[in-house]
C-alpha cells in the first residue's frame, strides 16, 4: 500500500554520527549509524528503541583512525600508508586524517574496528567512498604495493603515460582488494559467531564524477566482488554542481549532470539483483550558499534520481542535524593551527531552515518510499540511447610530463566560474575555446581538466534536446550476456578511455551485425593509445582500429553513417572535447546524431524537457539552453508534490530550468483509497462504514500536511497524541478528487487520528 509499509523494506534511509534525536525523527525506514568510536553500540541502541532498521557505515579511505597511524595497534608508525602527492605532501581529509593507501594491514585493522559493529547487532554495513586521488602515488606505501603488483621497480607516476595507466589502474584495484578483505571478513565473523548474515555495501560517487574530480575508485570492478550486496550512490549538490562546458559556456549545469550521474550508477546493479539507493541531501558540504541556492539544487537533484524508474530504494539526507538544526549560509575560515578550528562560522546573516522548506523535506522523504512502479514511459524517444563510459576513463585523466605545456586551461576555465557569482559577468570565454579548437597542447590540456569535456561533449548536446541518453558500462558487457539488448544506439569514443580486452570490441561488433546502431566519435590522437596493453602488442595504433576492422573497415573510416549486417555503424572523425566548443560544433553533432536514429526508423522529435510518467506520478524537467524557450504546459486533475499542501490544479505550467512531480488523479479514479502526500510516517490507516482510525509520527517542529483520498466526505477530524493530549487540526475536504486535506504542528509525538464520514 503506498507510504504504508514495513521498515525492514528499507525503502529510504540517512546516515548520523550520533544518536537518536526527536529533530531527526524522519520517518524512514533504516538509519545508518556512522563511525566506529566508544559511542557506537550506545547509537545503535538508540534507534533500535525508536523501530529503526539499524546500518553501520564509516569510511574505507578515511576516519578517525589515528589509533593506527600513530602505532598504537601493532607498536608500528603507519603514517607513511597516507596518500602523498608529487611534492611530498600528504592528501589529507582533514587536519590529521590522511586519504589511506588501502593495505593489508589496514584492512586487518579496519576488521577488527568493525567487529565491535557487528557485535552490536547492525544488520548492515557501508563502507564509504574507496578513493585514491589522482595526483596520489608517491607514498612509500604506494611504492611497495606496486613493486608487489607489477614486479618490477617503482616508476614516478608522472613520467610516461604507461605508468600513469598501470598506477592509477593499481590504486583502483586496491581498494576493490581491501573491500574484498572486509566484506567476506566480516560477514564470516557474523556467521561464525551469531548465525547471521550481514549485508555489506560501498557508498560511492558515480563514475561520472570521480572521473571528472580525478579520484580512483573501484566502480564497475564492485560487481566483480560476490560480497558486496550493492551501493548508494552518493550524487547530490556538490557533485553535480560541478561546472561543464556546453556550446563554448562553462557553467554549473546541476539536473543534466545528475541525471547523467544517476544514470552511470544504476548499471552497477543493473542484473546483478544487488540493492541500489539514490542519495539526494537538502544542502551540501560547502556551507556557504543560502537555503534558496540549496533548495534549487535539491530539488534539481531530486528530480533527476526520479528520471531512473529502474531505482527506487533512497538515502533520503546524509546528516540531516545540520541540514534541520543548521544556519547558513556560513564562511569557511582558514585552518588555525592554534586552536585546530576548521568549522564553518555563523554570521548575522545565517538562518535555520525555513518551515516551508522543513515541510517539503519531509514531505519528500515520505514520497521516495512510493516509487516501485513496474509501469513507466518518456514522453517522446524511449528507446535506449547510450553513452560508454568505463573505469579505465579513471586511469587517463592527467597527462604526463612532456605532453602538455603550460597547464593553464583549467585557471581560464576558474576565472569563468567565479564570474557566475555574477548573474551578469560573462559565462563564456570564446577566445579560450578558439585557442583550444586551434592548439593541440592547449586541447589536451583542456581534456585533462576539470570540465571533463570528452564525456559531456557526447552527452550534453543530446540531453540537452530532449533525449533522456544514459551512461552505459562498457565493462559490463563482458560481464552479462545481453547487456546491451536494452539499447538500440551507443555512442563510444576511446579517446577518454580504453577497452581492457579485444573480447569488449568483438561484443560491440556482434551487437552491431545483430541490428544496433554504433556511433563512434574520434580521431586517434589521444596520447593514452600509445599505453602499452594488447592493442598496441597487437600492432594497431589505438583500439578502435581494431573495433573498425570487425566491422569490415581497414583503419580509420571517413566520416559517414553505413550499414554493417543489420545494424548501423556512423563514424566522425573528431575528438569527443571539441563537441563542447561552440554552439556551431554541437548542433553538427547532434543533427549527426538525429540522421543516425532516423537512418534507424527512430524518431526524435527535439524539445526542451525530460518528462516521464512513473505510476501515478508525472515527472518533467524544463531545460534552459535547449531548443525553444517554450513553457511546458500539463493539463489534467493533478496535485502538486512540491506544494507543501499538495495543491489540487488542473493545469501546471512549466518553464525552462523548472521542474516538478505531479501526483495524476486519473490513474486512480478507481481507487477509494489512496495516501496522496504526507510529511508522516503513517504506520497504518483502518477505514470502517462510518469512518477512520490512523497512527502516525512526525520528527518534531514539522508542519505536517497530509492528503488522502478517501470513499466519502469527512464531517468530523480529531486526533491525540502519544501521551494523550489533543492535538490541534486544520482540515478541509475537496469534493472533485475525494481527498481530505489535513495538517497539525509535529512534536515528534505518535499521534491517533480519527475520522468520520
Amino acid at each position: 500500500m503506498a507510504y504504508i509499509r514495513d521498515r525492514k523494506e528499507e525503502l529510504t534511509g540517512y546516515q548520523h554520527g550520533g544518536g537518536y534525536m526527536p529533530e531527526i525523527d524522519l520517518g524512514n525506514d533504516f538509519v545508518m549509524v556512522y563511525g566506529i568510536g566508544p559511542d557506537m553500540p550506545k547509537n545503535v541502541k538508540s534507534f533500535k528503541d525508536k523501530g529503526y532498521v539499524v546500518h553501520l557505515m564509516t569510511g574505507v579511505a578515511w576516519g578517525g583512525y589515528n589509533d593506527y597511524l600513530d602505532g598504537k595497534i601493532d607498536g608500528r608508525d603507519h603514517w607513511d600508508e597516507s596518500q602523498v602527492q608529487r611534492d611530498g605532501k600528504k592528501i589529507l581529509h582533514g587536519p590529521t586524517c590522511p586519504y589511506m593507501v588501502p593495505t593489508v594491514a589496514f584492512a586487518d585493522y579496519l576488521t577488527e574496528k568493525l567487529k565491535v559493529a557487528v557485535d552490536a547487532g547492525v544488520e548492515a554495513i557501508h563502507m564509504e567512498e574507496p578513493e585514491f586521488w589522482d595526483r596520489g602515488g608517491y607514498s612509500e606505501a604506494f611504492k611497495r604495493e606496486y613493486e608487489i603488483y607489477y614486479r618490477e621497480k617503482w616508476i614516478p607516476p608522472h613520467t610516461n603515460v604507461d605508468v600513469r595507466y598501470k598506477a592509477s589502474k593499481l590504486k583502483a584495484y586496491l581498494y576493490a582488494r581491501i573491500i574484498t578483505r572486509l566484506s567476506s571478513s566480516l560477514k564470516e565473523y557474523a556467521k561464525v559467531k551469531y548465525n547471521r548474515d550481514l549485508r555489506f555495501y560501498i557508498p560511492t560517487h558515480s563514475l561520472l564524477n570521480y572521473t571528472q574530480w580525478k579520484i580512483m575508485s573501484p566502480e564497475a570492478a564492485l560487481i566483480d566482488i560476490p560480497t558486496v550486496d550493492g551501493c548508494i550512490a552518493q550524487i547530490w549538490t556538490g557533485t553535480s554542481r560541478a561546472a561543464n562546458v556546453y556550446e563554448g559556456i562553462y557553467d554549473e549545469r546541476t539536473f543534466e549532470t545528475a541525471f547523467l550521474e544517476y544514470g552511470i550508477m544504476q548499471e552497477l546493479v543493473k542484473g546483478t539483483g544487488r540493492r541500489m539507493w539514490f542519495l539526494h541531501d537538502p544542502i551540501e558540504d560547502w556551507p556557504s550558499y543560502t537555503w534558496e541556492n540549496y533548495e534549487y539544487n535539491y530539488l534539481k537533484t531530486a528530480v533527476a534520481s526520479l528520471l531512473h524508474p529502474a531505482i527506487h530504494h533512497y538515502e533520503i539526507c546524509p546528516w540531516p542535524p545540520r541540514v534541520f538544526l543548521g544556519k547558513y549560509p556560513r564562511i569557511m575560515p582558514k585552518y588555525n593551527k592554534d586552536t585546530k578550528d576548521e568549522t564553518s562560522v555563523t554570521t548575522d546573516f545565517s538562518k535555520p531552515i525555513t518551515q516551508h522548506y522543513s515541510t517539503l523535506l519531509s514531505s519528500m522523504f515520505q514520497m521516495f518510499g512510493d516509487m516501485d512502479y513496474d509501469d513507466y514511459a518518456f514522453e517522446g524517444v524511449n528507446s535506449g540511447v547510450g553513452v560508454l563510459m568505463s573505469d579505465s576513463g579513471l586511469f587517463q585523466r592527467t597527462m604526463p610530463d612532456g605532453i602538455v605545456e603550460g597547464e593553464g586551461i583549467q585557471d581560464r576555465l576558474d576565472a569563468i566560474h567565479h564570474k557566475n557569482d555574477d548573474p551578469t559577468a560573462p559565462k563564456e570565454d570564446k577566445e579560450l575555446m578558439e585557442i583550444i579548437d586551434k592548439d593541440n597542447n592547449a586541447l589536451f590540456d583542456y581534456v585533462q581538466s576539470g570540465s571533463f569535456p570528452n564525456l559531456f561533449g557526447m552527452a550534453m548536446p543530446l540531453l540537452k534536446y530532449g533525449l533522456p541518453v544514459r551512461p552505459v558500462q562498457l565493462d559490463n558487457i563482458r560481464r552479462f550476456t545481453g547487456y546491451l539488448n536494452d539499447y538500440k544506439t551507443l555512442i563510444l569514443s576511446y579517446e577518454y578511455m580504453k577497452p581492457e580486452s579485444p573480447d569488449v570490441n568483438m561484443a560491440l561488433a556482434t551487437w552491431v551485425m545483430q541490428g544496433g546502431n554504433l556511433i563512434y566519435i574520434g580521431d586517434g590522437t589521444d596520447p593514452y593509445h600509445k599505453v602499452d596493453l594488447w592493442w598496441t602488442k597487437s600492432g594497431y595504433s589505438d583500439p578502435a582500429i581494431h573495433l573498425f576492422e570487425l566491422l569490415g573497415y581497414e583503419g580509420r573510416p571517413a566520416d559517414g553513417i553505413y550499414k554493417v549486417g543489420k545494424g548501423i555503424f556512423a563514424m566522425m572523425n573528431k575528438a569527443p572535447a571539441r563537441l563542447t566548443l561552440s554552439k556551431e560544433i554541437g548542433e553538427k553533432y547532434r543533427s549527426f546524431v538525429k540522421d543516425v536514429l532516423t537512418e534507424a526508423g527512430e524518431a526524435w522529435d527535439y524539445k526542451n524537457d525530460l518528462t516521464l510518467h512513473r505510476g501515478p506520478y508525472v515527472i518533467s524537467a524544463v531545460m534552459n539552453q535547449s531548443v525553444s524557450d517554450d513553457a511546458k504546459v500539463f493539463t489534467g486533475l493533478y496535485a502538486d508534490m512540491l506544494d507543501n499542501e499538495y495543491k489540487i490544479i488542473k493545469e501546471k505550467v512549466l518553464n525552462p530550468d523548472e521542474n516538478t512531480i505531479l501526483f495524476d488523479f486519473d490513474k486512480i479514479k478507481d481507487e477509494d483509497f489512496r495516501i496522496i502526500g504526507t510529511a508522516t510516517r503513517i504506520f497504518d490507516f483502518d477505514i470502517t462504514e462510518d469512518g477512520f482510525v490512523s497512527n502516525m509520527k512526525a520528527a518534531d517542529k514539522i508542519k505536517s500536511f497530509t492528503r488522502v483520498r478517501l470513499p466519502k466526505a469527512v464531517t468530523a477530524l480529531s486526533a491525540v497524541d502519544e501521551d494523550g493530549g489533543e492535538v490541534a487540526l486544520t482540515w478541509n475536504w475537496d469534493e472533485e478528487t475525494r481527498t481530505l486535506l489535513y495538517s497539525y504542528d509535529s512534536k515528534a509525538k505518535a499521534i491517533k487520528l480519527t475520522g468520520k464520514f
